[in-house]
């Protein structure tokens, strides 16, 4: 029946897709960048409007730095980590070896089970009385508080952000790896080619858009994290593990504050901008012609 649409057919296939996206994602966003001009701290019900009070007021919080700070911590430290590793494990997963599925089953397990399940998890390793201070009392080493230092704290929630993702990273390394010729890797064991060698020139080159989907990815989860630290920390201890996503949770709905906490969102959203465009600069320089 479809023949009698003509050219607006394939419109037709996509406006269940652009209603959904009208409803739950463009009405959302620009009423958030209203709300980010309006003040609700007086008053939830009857809001006043205050222009760019809220962003004057967030650059004037030391606060916000504090959070901003432990969101790049988080960002130089798990975002490299989840580019290398899962591409390591990749390389080595596609070799013939026995037992593949087997490995593959287990560094991928990680991924199916729920962050709130593994947060808990962790929570418990991580206490006073917990497994790993138990360990470092074996080994008669003081324990640590692994979440109740503000030295440690923010790595430890890291190492949960690395071994949740590890597994699922690898796996869209893997179908990138299934796309590279088999007949490039025969020429490099031909011209006697060592495996770091071979998958320098061959496998990274082939799939560097991969490679840079998983830093974007990757980036970007890192600077939205929050149900692990909801979990663990609750964003402190003194704030070491607060990043900005929580702290638009905190002053949104514990606050009530939506107007700063919906500023707070644009200028999230700004910054994921840039490090997205950072990341078309850097890796796909040549396809969008920049």
């Amino acid at each position: 029946m479809f023949k009698y649409y003509g050219k607006w057919a394939p419109h037709l296939f996509l406006l269940p897709a652009g209603v959904i996206l009208l409803i739950f994602f463009f009405i959302p966003f620009f009423q958030t960048i209203v709300l980010s001009f309006q003040d609700y701290s007086n008053n939830i019900y009857n809001p006043s409007w205050i222009g760019i009070g809220n962003y004057l007021g967030i650059f004037k919080n030391p606060v916000f730095y504090k959070v901003m700070l432990n969101t790049f911590i988080y960002l130089i430290v798990a975002v490299p980590v989840l580019a290398i590793v899962p591409l390591f494990l990749a390389i080595l997963i596609s070799q013939k070896i026995r037992g593949i599925t087997v490995y593959k089953i287990l560094i991928y397990l990680p991924v199916i089970i729920s962050i709130v399940v593994a947060a808990i998890a962790f929570k418990w390793l991580y206490a006073d009385q917990g497994i790993l201070n138990y360990l470092l009392n074996v080994l008669h080493i003081n324990s640590v508080g692994w979440l109740t230092d503000s030295k440690y704290a923010i790595y430890s929630v890291i190492i949960l952000t690395i071994w949740k993702g590890i597994g699922y990273y690898m796996m869209i390394y893997l179908a990138a790896l299934m796309s590279v010729p088999k007949e490039l890797y025969e020429a490099c064991d031909i011209d006697g080619a060592s495996f770091l060698q071979k998958h320098l020139t061959v496998t990274i080159p082939h799939i560097m858009p991969t490679i840079a989907l998983v830093t974007t990815i990757s980036s970007i989860s890192a600077m939205k994290i929050f149900a692990e630290i909801y979990v663990m920390t609750k964003g402190g201890p003194l704030n070491s593990t607060k990043t900005i996503v929580y702290y638009i949770y905190e002053k949104a709905f514990e606050n009530l504050d939506l107007g700063y906490a919906s500023a707070m969102a644009v200028i999230l959203l700004v910054v994921v901008m840039i490090f997205s465009l950072i990341n078309i600069c850097c890796f796909e320089r040549n396809k969008y012609q920049i």
